[in-house]
């Protein structure tokens, strides 16, 4: 007796191999580390909603946002320098030498709101350059290079303000937009984090810039025999951080209305870290995008602000990010098959 099978149409033909291609395509574009963020995110805004009723408000998301903003910062020029193979522990103390100084320069020449911001700026770019020229002709470790520059930033922020807050700036029209203003209904901060982040994924995905910062962190070697001027490269990149760091401490002088040598930038580093890693930044470099860190700050704030509402010891919070930046590199090391330290393969 002959059995004839007949196929299912629905199993297979161009319809099924098309929305198995659209699954497989959405699944690409977006990523399994952002969408395990996306539900972690849903997750953590279920919970604390559960809890308190103000907590999904608009006024509640604002403050997340807004609050996210210096960290958002951070962690997209702490994407960009993972990339390339590089590390930056300085950041948080970039940022309070920022802050400090385009208060004392706003205040020192009568109230100018732009003089102040430039005078940051600059300093922020001169702060990056110096960490980039360590790093390239002093042939210093990226990690020890900046954790060095995060005790000597952090101590210049307190030499030139003698350990206290510096100037008001809430009485200008400037820095009260930047802290407290909005546009079509959203903070300005949050625009500025999205011109940042749109500017920097950009950089990343459609120039030969990009694509450069890729190759020297995949294969430095190889990225040296095609060419690519590494040593420059890595430059533009601490210089970059070095102005984006100084952004946000403009950003913290607006929101806090002073220049803040240490108050509002400490730790700010390890959210960074935490932030780019949870996005999917490979910590030896070659790999990360934009989009995911983005999703890993917005989970951190939420989860810090829940912890806040819920009036939970802010000490937890550290807890909660140095754990966050374990479980992410030991996620990393299982997929990429790196064998346990001291364990045989």
């Amino acid at each position: 007796m002959t059995v004839t099978i007949t196929p299912d149409p629905a199993l297979k033909g161009p319809a099924h191999d098309s929305r198995s291609r659209g699954r497989a395509g959405l699944w690409a574009s977006i990523g399994g580390q952002n969408l395990s963020l996306i539900g972690a995110l849903v997750v953590v805004l279920a919970l604390f909603g559960a809890l308190n009723d103000n907590y999904l408000s608009l006024t509640n998301m604002q403050v997340i946002a807004e609050a996210a903003t210096i960290t958002g910062l951070l962690a997209i020029v702490q994407t960009v320098v993972i990339i390339c193979g590089g590390l930056d522990i300085s950041v948080g103390s970039q940022v309070g030498v920022a802050s400090v100084v385009s208060a004392m320069v706003f205040t020192s020449t009568g109230s100018n709101a732009f003089l102040g911001m430039a005078a940051a700026v600059g300093t922020g770019l001169l702060v990056g350059v110096l960490n980039g020229l360590i790093i390239v002709y002093g042939r210093v470790n990226p990690t020890i290079a900046t954790l060095a520059g995060l005790a000597a930033y952090k101590g210049l922020a307190q030499l030139i303000s003698n350990g206290r807050a510096q100037g008001y700036v809430l009485n200008n029209d400037v820095f009260v937009f930047l802290g407290r203003g909005k546009i079509a209904g959203l903070p300005v901060m949050v625009w500025i984090l999205a011109v940042v982040a749109g500017a920097v994924h950009l950089l990343l995905k459609y120039t030969d810039i990009g694509r450069n910062l890729y190759a020297i962190g995949g294969n430095d070697t190889a990225a040296r025999l095609a060419g690519i001027s590494i040593n420059k490269y890595l430059v533009f990149v601490y210089a970059l951080i070095g102005i984006v760091a100084a952004i946000a401490g403009i950003l913290l002088t607006a929101r806090t209305g002073s220049g803040q040598p240490t108050s509002g930038s400490e730790g700010l580093e390890l959210k960074a870290i935490t932030a780019a890693a949870l996005g999917g930044c490979a910590l030896k470099g070659g790999k990360g995008g934009i989009g995911g860190t983005l999703l890993a700050v917005a989970l951190l704030g939420c989860l810090e602000n829940g912890l806040t509402v819920e009036g939970i010891n802010s000490f937890w919070q550290n807890v909660a990010q140095g754990t966050l930046l374990v479980v992410a590199v030991v996620i990393q090391q299982r997929r990429n098959g790196e064998r346990a330290v001291g364990l045989p393969t």
